[in-house]
């Protein structure tokens, strides 16, 4: 059965994202669009729109035009948006990283997505250099680190401004690919996602009538504006809407709890985590929170009980959202005002979205009210894995419908309900953490004869990397010196926090790994 949004479709957005989003910002003028929550720099709608035009016009003096990538390593700051929608006026493609990446990791998304420079900053230097240096080595080519502060030896991104019209680039929104996050799918390694203008502007326009963020609505920036949801929610959407965006670079408690009282914070989009802080944490209840009016929780799936006890703690409506990054990145809210809308249920379907619940061991559809794989189609749904059309092809099929690897539900109401994952990422606090990526470092060990990693959750009910592991013969291996191994070559989030000797990894003929036969154990 193919199930239909109950809202009107939209029309297909064809205007390139930097023009979606900041179109009105000339006109806001002196409307605060961006607070740096630590040194109170603030920057205007007005020099927003001045400043992303002027370093455009750098960047393409630099040669940066159709079809070149910039790779941008950074955590959230007050410049990321303005180096983000440069790029993509200049013509460019935008490639976020994880300011947590070890250079082994950089090297591997500048080598795969083919970046001509990287901005970063310089307490990310170390790895950002690093990783340049990898890519030199192996290629030979030379990928210039520009940073959004200042660093001897290096140019800051603000030397480029300059006046003058920005060259035209012929993009076409329907093709041209805008962001090219990294994002694991349901399995394997990280692939660049390419999203075209068409994608994100369109996915912009489904969720117009279904949330509310206007000029003057204040929105604090907790999650990392590299990662799909924030670039959405904080970015592009609360841009376009002309809210101020209170800038945090990382989340601390403190800062957090302070910025909602102190700014006056009317909308926040967090994590479960986040949601655990707000429900359990005695300095809640000493906040002055009348100004909330609107809290979003996605990511990572939240507990029922959980979501109810901050509803009841603060009086504010809280929902939930779904996506992935493959789907540019929405596809379910709940939609304001719907208070009727059953507890822990992700929303319904936005408008132009269509889908399907599938018994993936048939690919039957499966009956209504029953629980099978999401499949979904619509504008929404990404160009494809920039340079694996196998991968392509195993994630969106023929029909266009992209398998999300989550098992869904929806009752007789329309309301949506994720319910468990047959893909075997992990979601660790919302960050995509792929068991093949893990079980490529373990294999280097020259201790290790063979692992495989799973997801378990932990006493907080996170869902945490778990590695069974097979010992080389006569070889000495504890679970802290695994630990402490992976640790030293993968980001903090991507952490093995649980290890398990075995004597031998479950496979099938094929070779592939019999996950679920590891998490029986």
């Amino acid at each position: 059965m193919v199930y239909s949004s109950r809202y009107p479709d939209v029309a297909v957005v064809d205007e390139a994202i930097h023009a979606r989003v900041l179109g009105q910002a000339a006109r806001r003028g002196s409307a605060p669009a961006l607070v740096d929550t630590v040194s109170g720099r603030t920057i205007t709608y007005g020099e927003l729109a001045v400043l992303v035009q002027r370093l455009a016009a750098g960047l393409a003096a630099e040669g940066i035009g159709k079809g070149d990538v910039v790779a941008l390593h950074s955590p959230n700051t007050v410049l990321f948006p303005v180096v983000f929608y440069a790029t993509t006026t200049a013509g460019g493609t935008v490639t976020t990283l994880s300011p947590l990446a070890t250079a082994p990791e950089i090297a591997k998304q500048l080598l795969d997505s083919g970046a001509r420079i990287l901005v970063t900053v310089s307490p990310l230097l170390a790895a950002a250099n690093g990783a340049v240096e990898i890519v030199r080595d192996r290629t030979g080519s030379a990928i210039e680190v520009l940073v959004c502060d200042e660093a001897a030896g290096h140019r800051s991104i603000l030397s480029l401004l300059r006046d003058g019209e920005v060259p035209p680039s012929d993009l076409d929104p329907a093709t041209d690919v805008a962001v090219l996050p990294y994002s694991s799918g349901t399995t394997g390694t990280p692939k660049g996602v390419m999203l075209t203008h068409r994608n994100i502007s369109t996915n912009l326009e489904q969720l117009t009538d279904l949330h509310r963020v206007e000029e003057g609505d204040r929105i604090i920036a907790i999650l990392p504006f590299f990662h799909i949801y924030g670039m959405a929610v904080l970015l592009n959407n609360a841009l376009m809407r002309g809210a101020t965006v209170y800038v945090h670079p990382r989340f601390d408690l403190d800062a957090f709890l302070t910025s909602l009282e102190r700014d006056r914070i009317t909308h926040a989009y967090i994590a479960p985590p986040v949601m655990l802080v707000l429900a359990k944490h005695p300095a809640v209840a000493k906040l002055d929170l009348s100004n909330l009016r609107r809290i979003i929780c996605a990511a990572a799936p939240l507990d029922a009980g959980l979501q109810k006890a901050v509803a009841d703690r603060l009086g504010v409506e809280i929902g939930q959202a779904y996506g992935m990054t493959e789907l540019s990145p929405g596809t379910h809210i709940h939609v304001d005002g719907n208070l009727d809308e059953p507890v822990a249920c992700v929303g319904h379907l936005f408008p132009s979205t269509k889908a399907r619940l599938v018994d993936p061991a048939t690919g039957a559809d499966v009956a209504t009210g029953e629980p099978g794989e999401l499949w979904i189609s619509g504008p929404q749904v990404m160009k494809g894995y920039f340079g694996r059309p196998e991968d392509t092809d195993a994630m969106v099929d023929a029909d266009g419908w992209l398998h999300t690897g989550d098992i869904a539900r929806v009752d007789e109401d329309g309301n949506w309900f994720i319910v468990d994952r047959v893909k075997e990422l992990i979601k660790y606090k919302g960050y995509q953490v792929a068991p093949a990526e893990l079980e490529a470092v373990l294999l280097n060990h020259p201790a290790i004869a063979d692992a495989a990693v799973i997801g378990v959750y932990d006493e907080e009910n996170n869902e945490v990397p778990k590695a069974f592991v097979v010992p080389m013969p006569g070889a000495e291996v504890s679970p802290e010196s695994v630990m402490e191994y992976v640790a030293g070559q993968v980001a903090p989030y991507k952490k093995v926090r649980q290890v398990e000797f075995i004597d031998a990894v479950p496979k099938a003929a094929s070779g592939k790994i019999l996950r679920r036969q590891l998490r029986e154990r």
